[in-house]
């Protein structure tokens, strides 16, 4: 059994991938458009929730890694509007210099709810929501 994590970007998906590929050295293993879909019919019938269909470049599934981690990605529903509540990712750096590099990384466009700092449970330990939304606790092993 293996429960991994599913990221819907609402449209903004291959920004994504290319945003942890070059932030977070992740390394995109499956990319699959909605024009690649071998059942035309049902990728037409996918809509964004507006009554239009979504448009065939967008990215239908993904999975992509991180580190030891392997994600899976989607543009869902394509609305534009990527929402990520209740959820955060976790990210164990080797050492306290690469987990503030890291966090420094996912901050760029994004919103630091908490700066990185010493901790009782780390040296560096921070938590941020990335451009995307995406809520990331970054801390040192």
């Amino acid at each position: 059994m293996k429960v991994q994590s599913y990221l819907f970007f609402d449209g903004r998906c291959e920004e994504a991938l290319e945003f942890y590929s070059s932030k977070l050295g992740a390394k995109v293993k499956d990319l699959m458009r909605f024009k690649d879909n071998p059942d035309p019919a049902g990728a037409e019938g996918c809509g964004n929730g507006s009554g239009s269909p979504i448009s065939p470049d967008k990215v239908m599934h993904a999975s992509f890694q991180i580190g030891e981690t392997e994600l899976l990605a989607s543009d869902g529903m394509a609305a534009g509007q990527p929402k990520f509540e209740g959820i955060s990712l976790a990210l164990t750096a080797k050492d306290e210099a690469e987990a503030r590099r890291l966090f420094a990384a996912l901050s760029e466009g994004g919103q630091v709810q908490m700066p990185m700092a010493k901790t009782f449970f780390s040296p560096a330990f921070g938590m941020v929501a990335d451009r995307f939304g995406v809520s990331w606790m970054v801390l040192a092993d």
